[in-house]
């Protein structure tokens, strides 16, 4: 007989051979499944056979057994698997939108591990849920949702301990939830939601409510959730007033203030974890407060960016004495006594493949970490021309059988190391970030997310769900991070921020990264931060204008990595800031149209926002004229045509120049459309800021531009 699972959304049916045979969309009543695949829709995982008789009669090694029979009684699965003999018990929750499905318990009998001293079963993974999906028009990799317009079939959490993924198939995916026995076994939970594409985030909204997930489909709705960033290392009650004015020239709502503004001794990695605050705020949170009051009353939001998982080198969890709690990536064991003036170490284990980058070579026994030379991969096994003491930490004896091992420095720049997630130490972090943000932050930016240990896909979202869940004040806005995984979608509604790509190839890059990832991320319902562009002195407007309207086209923000120096000494600064705070403000208004996003998107056209004759936006395309080569550096000028005319816009890279053109008519040379007129006398141009030329066709002023000489 077969068991049905439904609820208002969707019916799925097994057999009593626990082979999923449908699952329809009930809205369309079209069929979800690939037909013929025969896949059960459990199967669990030990790391060799353990019963004696299986063991036997079967290879010794990570062995699957597919669910092969089941039967229901009341919103329990009792389901059972080829060769092993002791069954499993798999709740069923049918809500109007969604079927969960939890691993209670086993059912062993005494026979079944008889006369083995252990906990059975031995478990090592559960497969929660798996169905082989036909392909639809888009799959969200990260949501792990397969959709169109007719139907969204998504495979998801509704806790943070499930591993969530698919595997492509030839027409379809297997979409599966895995519970590991070092995670978490019992009680873990899985969810299967199968609603018209259109009604899928009302769908995930009411899971996240009946499990108390953070709110990431409200979050995507925020009014703020595409605005941009304006990011800066040094706010703090001295300088807040100046970075206001900046953010506001340039039409920013929302300023990310990095974590070394307010805390830490030398401004870098290598203090993480030692979170008290600095010189500029003697009052602690009080001045903290009145500091990010200030910006809330200036119409900005602020928000905080930290490293959650990075313990700095020269933090007190690292020297003198290095905690306990740092991850190592491999364990030694002593092999003999280790005294205070030996710089050899014999271990145990082999050490082959073990990490030889200069700056990473750190071996920790107790409180000591070791800088290592070389190792043998021959017995005996030692680790050769070691430093004791590294990073002043204290020289001690160490007794032979002591476990210690590598260290898991971090990989970007080797200053900070990582926390082992499976101890108390990222919550102790994460109590002190919390503390912070609920003096007045709004919004939050996970740096260094992937600073982890396995499994990536629980670990990478726990670490920042730990400082999530502590926080006393209201909850972020949105959260985005430098890594994410499956659960974290439920938070980081901003998903990620791509890094700083230099002037000369930022065009190149933006097409290549956030502009070729934003529709990947639109599969899965969540925008890209399209980079933290740091300003520097050969930064223009028309760059940025490239960017930012990629960036709109996905309804897309980006955040600058501001350098208020160089706010100074660039001549286009306020040009620049201009084209920033156009198209800011048209995000607010949700001024484009779709079929302007559309056009946006093509990476091989630019487009510049004006500002007409009346004081409305217009979008136009441009293209750039090709300078001769002796004065490309100096000039910049761009051709289009609107309102039946052809203007050129141009500027001077260095400040000021004048430039000779061979340009004769009635000519009309504007800093702005409709606005102040500058002569243009006997075929000089004065070059300045960004200004309109026009008066002539569109073939009369390009050549005249690439035939054009400083004067």
């Amino acid at each position: 007989m077969s068991i049905i699972i439904e609820n208002k959304e969707l019916c799925l049916t097994l057999g009593e051979d626990c082979i999923a045979k449908s699952l329809v969309c009930k809205a369309t009543g079209e069929e979800c499944l690939m037909q013929g695949e025969n896949l059960p829709l459990f199967s669990l995982t030990e790391d060799r056979p353990y019963n004696n008789e299986i063991k036997l009669a079967h290879p010794n090694k990570k062995t699957t057994f597919q669910a092969n029979r089941v039967r229901r009684e009341g919103n329990n699965l009792i389901v059972g698997f080829e060769l092993v003999t002791f069954e499993a018990i798999v709740e069923v929750k049918e809500a109007d939108k969604y079927v969960s499905f939890t691993l209670v318990d086993f059912i062993i009998k005494p026979e079944d591990f008889g006369g083995l001293a252990m906990t059975p079963p031995p478990v090592a993974e559960f497969r929660l849920i798996q169905l082989p999906i036909k392909n639809r028009e888009k799959f969200g990799e990260w949501l792990n949702v397969s959709w169109d317009d007719k139907a969204a079939i998504n495979v998801l959490a509704n806790t943070r301990w499930p591993i969530i993924d698919s595997e492509k198939r030839n027409g379809y995916r297997v979409m599966f939830a895995d519970a590991r026995r070092d995670v978490k076994l019992k009680g873990n939970s899985a969810s299967l939601i199968v609603t018209p594409g259109a009604d899928l985030m009302d769908a995930i909204e009411q899971l996240e409510i009946d499990y108390d997930l953070p709110r990431g489909v409200e979050s995507r709705k925020g009014d703020k959730i595409n605005a941009s960033a304006y990011w800066a290392a040094n706010v703090n009650p001295t300088t807040v007033d100046e970075h206001i004015a900046y953010a506001k020239q340039a039409g920013f709502r929302m300023m990310l203030i990095y974590y070394c503004s307010m805390v830490t001794k030398s401004g870098g990695y290598d203090y993480c974890g030692d979170y008290d605050f600095n010189a500029h705020f003697p009052n602690g949170e009080e001045d903290l407060k009145a500091m990010l009051k200030k910006i809330k009353d200036a119409g900005i939001t602020p928000g905080i960016h930290f490293l959650q998982t990075h313990i700095g080198i020269n933090s007190s969890y690292v020297t003198p004495v290095a905690d306990h709690r740092l991850n190592l990536t491999r364990h030694f064991t002593l092999a003999k006594e280790l005294g205070t003036d030996d710089t050899t170490i014999y271990v145990e284990q082999n050490p082959e493949g073990t990490t030889m980058h200069p700056k990473t070579r750190v071996l920790q026994f107790n409180g000591e970490l070791i800088h290592y030379e070389s190792y043998t991969t021959e017995w005996p096994y030692m680790f050769t021309g070691c430093v004791r003491g590294h990073w002043n930490t204290n020289v001690t004896p160490h007794q032979l059988g002591t476990i210690g091992g590598i260290l898991d420095v971090s990989e970007f720049c080797a200053i900070s190391v990582y926390i082992d997630q499976n101890t108390s130490l990222q919550d102790e972090v994460a109590w002190k970030l919390a503390k912070i943000y609920d003096c007045g932050f709004e919004f939050i930016y996970y740096d260094g997310s992937e600073g982890t240990n396995p499994p990536f896909e629980i670990h990478v979202p726990n670490a920042q769900y730990k400082v999530l869940e502590k926080i006393q004040s209201k909850k972020p806005l949105y959260c985005e991070g430098a890594a994410k995984a499956h659960f974290s979608w439920h938070f980081l509604a901003g998903g990620n921020a791509f890094d700083v790509f230099p002037m000369p190839i930022f065009k190149k890059m933006i097409a290549r990264f956030p502009l070729e990832e934003a529709p990947r991320m639109a599969e899965d319902f969540t925008r890209v931060n399209f980079g933290w562009w740091c300003y520097k002195d050969d930064t223009m407007p028309d760059i940025y204008e490239y960017g930012t309207s990629k960036a709109a086209s996905w309804d897309c923000p980006i955040t600058l990595q501001v350098n208020t120096n160089l706010f100074k000494t660039n001549p286009r600064t306020p040009d620049t800031f201009e084209v920033m705070r156009r198209w800011e403000d048209i995000r607010a208004k949700n001024w484009l149209t779709e079929e302007q996003k559309v056009m946006l998107r093509d990476p091989d056209r630019e487009f510049i926002l004006l500002v007409n004759e009346n004081g409305d936006y217009e979008l136009v395309e441009y293209t750039r004229i090709k300078l001769p080569e002796a004065i490309d550096a100096d000039v910049t000028a761009y051709v289009f045509e609107r309102a039946n005319k052809a203007y050129v816009v141009t500027w001077s890279t260095k400040g000021e120049a004048n430039l000779k053109l061979d340009l004769a008519g009635d000519l009309e040379y504007e800093v702005q459309l409709g606005g102040e007129t500058i002569p243009f006398e006997n075929g000089i141009l004065p070059l300045a800021g960004r200004r309109y030329l026009s008066g002539a066709s569109k073939d009369a002023l390009v050549k005249a531009f690439e035939n054009a000489t400083m004067a």
